[in-house]
């Protein structure tokens, strides 16, 4: 029996990639327009309609406000975070609160959840996939920034649930890329993957020999990248046309996003020209029947200047990362550059500048972490694999104690699957419940460490504090998804939760999300269906098109020709008319019809020839 395939994905904040293992060679999917990345966006038409992808990105500039972008730096995100804030100020589309203090995006007159959103991208890549094996796929590995925290992995693999996949694992996108460099080649050495992308940034620390891939260190930022970039180069434009005209093109929905866009494309270009133009005619109207322009010139110059110190944030990041893992720079010998921002100039020379020595040229920024995710998903399901990855967890884990202090249970940059226990005392005399409250972070401070999750064990035996004794136990999966277990050790008592974030999704929420992309699905497999089909009728219907006036000239002498050739055209019309009515039924039989008819007109022409 055929080990079922596994699809690896790449969802990223900008553009979204997905490949797979065949025969030993991994490989990324082209979508249906030939290309290897499809970018992650989701638009309502005004139909209602769901686009996704390249189509969604075709109309983002007339329908600003109904089209998503960088839903990867909401996902898991608290409403109050600052995140949240910043994309509050600069986002075209609504971004709302949701009921469980989580974040929402209002879409026409639909509010959605991230995690759906997300799951739409997912389900592109998955459609991508099945087109692309004709089959269906149910497994995927889906990688997420190495520093996302449990919320936001939790929130990737909610989504990937929504999409109908079965997120067989988690992994961090440096890590992915590590594994699609290291895959086929017998090396031992210590590498650092420098992964900047769209929204975020990561700095991961591996050692790899023999098949085995391990971490060491890993640390980032979760809201640095591409997108900031494409900020920088906005507020500047933004800024010279408001000194010029007095008038502020945020406010202008459509003006903001045409302005988004011509920022990316002058960022691309300026990686391999030193100066660009960027031309935007009737950029916004002033009322008074007079449209104003924006044309300007961009150096590579003046880019660097604008986004100097968000490059200076990731090598500060690099250096606390090294350090943390007591590793010299001269220790590190190769750096992998992962990201589409790592084609920036300034990116490559300030990492060389740093680690002393150029990077790799040996991995694709765009395609690698796609091609690492779909090594790992056909790993998990080879039994005579013989790679071995070994990630970490990237925050510290723990319970607020009493007097608002963090007690950290798992240090962070702890290898994963782990676990770790340790035994705290009741507080005060009589008590008989105990509030557990799951903490990520660094800070000494419960308050200042993201709140994850909490539970209360209760029926503690009435006591003298401090002589009940509570176990609480914490659990990291390889996926690094927490769970968390509290025990009375003199009764045996238990309270155990999988942490899922306040943030998140309820479960009844999540399994309304499936069942109605279960009947999109249906719809879009209905669809492809019926555009195969009418692609094979319309050869078929041009076919006998062409030789209508030779079957004529053959046999429309006789009643019987006449008869065939009227036949003939009403089957051609009964044809045309399920095309236009996309009624697949009447379009399947119609074209039987059709085709026995034009094997009886390709008969009497060929008899006729010989």
């Amino acid at each position: 029996m055929a080990t079922e395939k596994v699809i690896g994905i790449d969802l990223g904040t900008t553009n979204s990639c997905v490949a797979i293992v065949e025969d030993g060679t991994p490989s990324v999917i082209p979508n249906r327009g030939g290309y290897k990345t499809t970018p992650s966006m989701v638009a309502i038409a005004e139909n209602g309609k769901r686009l996704v992808g390249h189509i969604a990105k075709r109309q983002a500039i007339t329908n600003a406000e109904n089209t998503v972008y960088a839903a990867k730096r909401l996902i898991g995100r608290k409403w109050g975070s600052a995140a949240v804030r910043s994309s509050l100020e600069i986002m075209p589309y609504r971004i709302v609160e949701g009921p469980h203090d989580d974040v929402r995006i209002m879409l026409r007159d639909q509010v959605f959840s991230v995690p759906e959103v997300s799951a739409y991208i997912l389900q592109e890549m998955k459609l991508i996939s099945e087109e692309y094996l004709g089959e269906e796929v149910t497994k995927a590995v889906v990688t997420v920034p190495a520093y996302f925290n449990d919320g936001q992995r939790q929130a990737t693999k909610d989504a990937g649930r929504i999409a109908g996949l079965d997120v067989i694992r988690i992994i961090n996108e440096p890590t992915a890329a590590a594994l699609a460099y290291g895959f086929g080649r017998n090396v031992e050495r210590k590498v650092a993957v420098y992964d900047l992308g769209g929204g975020t940034f990561d700095i991961s620390i591996l050692e790899i020999g023999n098949g085995v891939f391990e971490v060491i260190s890993t640390a980032g930022d979760t809201f640095l990248g591409g997108e900031d970039f494409d900020r920088r180069i906005i507020d500047w434009l933004v800024f010279g046309f408001e000194k010029q005209h007095g008038i502020d093109l945020r406010k202008d929905k459509m003006a903001l996003q045409r302005l988004k866009d011509v920022a990316e494309k002058a960022k691309c270009e300026l990686s391999s020209v030193k100066e660009t133009e960027i031309n935007l005619p009737f950029i916004i109207s002033t009322g008074r029947n007079e449209a104003l322009h924006l044309q300007t010139m961009l150096s590579r110059d003046k880019l660097e200047e604008l986004t100097s110190d968000l490059v200076e944030r990731t090598i500060e990041i690099c250096a606390r990362t090294l350090e943390e893992a007591e590793i010299a720079k001269n220790q590190i010998e190769d750096v992998i550059l992962v990201g589409g921002m790592t084609r920036m100039p300034r990116v490559q020379q300030i990492c060389a500048e740093f680690f002393g020595l150029e990077p790799s040229k040996g991995v694709h920024p765009d395609e690698v972490v796609a091609l690492g995710a779909a090594i790992q998903g056909a790993a998990l399901t080879d039994e005579k694999s013989d790679i071995l990855l070994l990630d970490v967890t990237p925050h510290s884990l723990g319970i607020m104690i009493v007097g608002g202090y963090f007690h950290k249970l798992i240090e962070q940059n702890t290898t994963v699957p782990t676990s770790e226990s340790h035994v705290f005392t009741t507080v005060k005399d009589n008590q008989t419940s105990v509030k557990i409250l799951v903490l990520q972070g660094e800070s000494d401070r419960a308050e200042e460490n993201e709140l994850l999750g909490e539970f209360v064990l209760t029926g503690l035996r009435r006591a003298q504090r401090g002589e009940v004794e509570v176990e609480v136990q914490f659990h990291i999966s390889a996926d690094g998804i927490v769970s968390v277990k509290a025990k009375d050790l003199e009764t045996g008592l238990e309270q155990s939760i999988t942490v899922t974030a306040t943030s998140g999704l309820t479960e009844d929420e999540i399994k309304k999300m499936i069942d109605q992309n279960k009947d999109y699905m249906v719809d879009v497999r209905a669809g492809q269906e019926f555009e195969k089909a009418r692609h094979q009728a319309e050869k078929s219907l041009e076919e006998i098109e062409s030789l209508f006036p030779q079957v004529t000239d053959i046999i429309a002498g006789s009643d019987f020709g006449q008869d065939a050739v009227k036949k003939a055209r009403a089957v051609v019309e009964r044809t045309r008319q399920a095309i236009a009515a996309k009624d697949l039924t009447s379009l399947s039989d119609a074209t039987e019809a059709l085709n026995r008819t034009l094997n009886m007109f390709r008969g009497v022409v060929s008899k006729t020839r010989g």
